[in-house]
Protein backbone atom coordinates (compact mmCIF):
# COMPACT_ATOMS: atom_id res chain seq x y z
CA UNK A 1 0.00 0.00 0.00
CA UNK A 2 1.57 3.58 -1.06
CA UNK A 3 1.63 6.22 1.86
CA UNK A 4 -0.06 9.36 0.98
CA UNK A 5 2.08 12.24 0.81
CA UNK A 6 1.13 15.90 0.90
CA UNK A 7 2.89 18.26 -0.06
CA UNK A 8 2.46 21.89 1.81
CA UNK A 9 2.89 24.94 0.20
CA UNK A 10 5.98 26.99 1.98
CA UNK A 11 4.76 30.59 3.23
CA UNK A 12 7.22 33.10 3.15
CA UNK A 13 6.16 35.76 6.12
CA UNK A 14 8.11 38.82 6.01
CA UNK A 15 8.07 41.82 8.29
CA UNK A 16 5.81 44.83 8.15
CA UNK A 17 6.79 48.36 8.59
CA UNK A 18 4.49 51.12 9.96
CA UNK A 19 4.53 55.07 9.00
CA UNK A 20 7.36 55.90 11.05
CA UNK A 21 9.63 52.65 9.77
CA UNK A 22 8.88 53.60 6.07
CA UNK A 23 10.14 56.89 6.60
CA UNK A 24 13.22 55.86 8.72
CA UNK A 25 13.97 54.15 4.86
CA UNK A 26 13.29 56.62 3.20
CA UNK A 27 14.52 60.55 2.43
CA UNK A 28 10.78 60.91 0.53
CA UNK A 29 8.69 63.59 2.17
CA UNK A 30 4.82 64.95 1.24
CA UNK A 31 4.15 65.68 -1.23
CA UNK A 32 6.40 62.90 -2.75
CA UNK A 33 6.59 60.27 -0.05
CA UNK A 34 4.72 57.74 -2.04
CA UNK A 35 4.55 54.59 0.11
CA UNK A 36 2.45 54.28 2.98
CA UNK A 37 2.95 51.16 4.47
CA UNK A 38 4.86 47.95 4.07
CA UNK A 39 2.70 44.53 4.58
CA UNK A 40 5.23 41.73 4.17
CA UNK A 41 9.15 42.49 3.47
CA UNK A 42 11.45 39.56 2.71
CA UNK A 43 14.71 40.56 3.22
CA UNK A 44 17.08 39.65 -0.43
CA UNK A 45 13.59 39.25 -2.14
CA UNK A 46 10.53 41.19 -2.42
CA UNK A 47 8.27 44.10 -0.78
CA UNK A 48 4.37 44.28 -0.28
CA UNK A 49 3.87 47.90 0.42
CA UNK A 50 0.70 50.19 -0.34
CA UNK A 51 -0.01 53.46 -1.43
CA UNK A 52 -3.57 54.97 0.25
CA UNK A 53 -4.19 57.01 -2.73
CA UNK A 54 -6.27 60.09 -1.75
CA UNK A 55 -8.40 62.52 -3.61
CA UNK A 56 -6.46 65.46 -1.95
CA UNK A 57 -3.29 63.98 -3.59
CA UNK A 58 -2.07 67.33 -5.71
CA UNK A 59 -1.39 65.82 -8.84
CA UNK A 60 -5.25 65.20 -8.95
CA UNK A 61 -6.11 68.92 -9.37
CA UNK A 62 -4.81 68.72 -12.90
CA UNK A 63 -4.55 65.45 -14.19
CA UNK A 64 -7.36 65.70 -15.00
CA UNK A 65 -10.26 67.68 -14.03
CA UNK A 66 -13.30 65.96 -14.07
CA UNK A 67 -11.69 62.06 -14.48
CA UNK A 68 -8.89 62.12 -11.58
CA UNK A 69 -6.12 59.60 -12.37
CA UNK A 70 -3.16 58.84 -10.69
CA UNK A 71 -0.34 59.82 -13.31
CA UNK A 72 1.18 56.30 -14.27
CA UNK A 73 4.98 57.89 -13.93
CA UNK A 74 3.91 58.43 -10.36
CA UNK A 75 2.55 54.71 -9.89
CA UNK A 76 6.43 54.12 -11.22
CA UNK A 77 7.70 56.18 -8.51
CA UNK A 78 5.99 54.22 -5.81
CA UNK A 79 7.18 51.10 -6.77
CA UNK A 80 10.63 52.88 -6.78
CA UNK A 81 10.21 54.20 -3.74
CA UNK A 82 8.58 50.47 -2.55
CA UNK A 83 12.13 48.81 -3.74
CA UNK A 84 13.99 51.78 -2.39
CA UNK A 85 12.94 50.32 1.10
CA UNK A 86 13.70 47.02 0.05
CA UNK A 87 17.26 47.63 -0.93
CA UNK A 88 17.99 49.78 2.15
CA UNK A 89 16.56 47.08 4.56
CA UNK A 90 17.79 43.97 2.74
CA UNK A 91 21.02 45.75 2.48
CA UNK A 92 20.95 46.91 6.40
CA UNK A 93 21.13 50.69 4.97
CA UNK A 94 17.95 52.00 6.69
CA UNK A 95 18.62 55.10 8.76
CA UNK A 96 21.98 55.49 7.33
CA UNK A 97 20.94 58.37 4.49
CA UNK A 98 21.89 56.37 1.69
CA UNK A 99 19.58 57.18 -1.13
CA UNK A 100 18.32 54.97 -3.91
CA UNK A 101 18.70 56.18 -7.51
CA UNK A 102 16.46 55.57 -11.05
CA UNK A 103 19.59 54.59 -13.44
CA UNK A 104 16.88 52.68 -16.25
CA UNK A 105 13.48 52.33 -16.65
CA UNK A 106 12.22 48.97 -19.02
CA UNK A 107 9.38 47.88 -20.50
CA UNK A 108 6.78 49.96 -18.40
CA UNK A 109 3.20 49.08 -19.17
CA UNK A 110 0.16 51.41 -17.90
CA UNK A 111 -2.82 48.47 -18.09
CA UNK A 112 -5.56 50.36 -16.18
CA UNK A 113 -6.43 53.63 -14.66
CA UNK A 114 -5.76 54.36 -10.73
CA UNK A 115 -8.61 56.78 -9.38
CA UNK A 116 -8.73 58.31 -5.88
CA UNK A 117 -10.27 56.38 -3.12
CA UNK A 118 -8.47 53.03 -3.69
CA UNK A 119 -5.40 51.08 -2.21
CA UNK A 120 -3.00 50.67 -4.19
CA UNK A 121 -0.25 47.54 -3.90
CA UNK A 122 3.31 48.04 -5.09
CA UNK A 123 4.99 44.67 -5.19
CA UNK A 124 8.71 44.62 -6.35
CA UNK A 125 11.68 42.09 -6.20
CA UNK A 126 14.56 41.70 -6.74
CA UNK A 127 15.67 40.79 -10.37
CA UNK A 128 19.61 41.23 -8.91
CA UNK A 129 21.32 42.43 -6.22
CA UNK A 130 24.51 43.83 -6.00
CA UNK A 131 26.40 46.23 -3.29
CA UNK A 132 25.55 49.13 -5.24
CA UNK A 133 23.64 48.40 -8.21
CA UNK A 134 20.08 46.62 -8.20
CA UNK A 135 17.70 45.38 -10.66
CA UNK A 136 14.30 45.23 -9.65
CA UNK A 137 10.47 43.67 -11.01
CA UNK A 138 7.38 46.29 -10.35
CA UNK A 139 3.87 45.87 -10.10
CA UNK A 140 0.80 48.07 -9.18
CA UNK A 141 -2.10 46.16 -8.53
CA UNK A 142 -5.82 46.94 -7.67
CA UNK A 143 -6.96 43.83 -6.11
CA UNK A 144 -5.97 41.25 -8.50
CA UNK A 145 -5.58 44.10 -11.53
CA UNK A 146 -2.73 44.98 -12.83
CA UNK A 147 -2.47 48.80 -13.19
CA UNK A 148 1.42 49.46 -14.20
CA UNK A 149 4.20 47.25 -14.68
CA UNK A 150 7.86 47.56 -15.08
CA UNK A 151 11.59 46.76 -14.76
CA UNK A 152 13.68 49.30 -13.17
CA UNK A 153 17.59 49.46 -11.74
CA UNK A 154 18.57 51.81 -8.70
CA UNK A 155 21.61 52.73 -7.51
CA UNK A 156 22.86 52.94 -3.66
CA UNK A 157 24.86 56.09 -3.21
CA UNK A 158 25.70 58.48 -0.35
CA UNK A 159 23.13 61.20 -0.11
Amino acid sequence: MAEDVTEVAETKVGKSLDIREVLAALPHRYPMLLVDRVISLVPDEEIHAVKAVSFNEDFFQGHFPGRPIMPGVLQIEALAQAAGVLAVESLGLSGTGKLVYFMAIEDAKFRAPVEPGVLLDLRVGFVQKRARVCKFWGKAMLGDKVTCEVNFTAMIADS
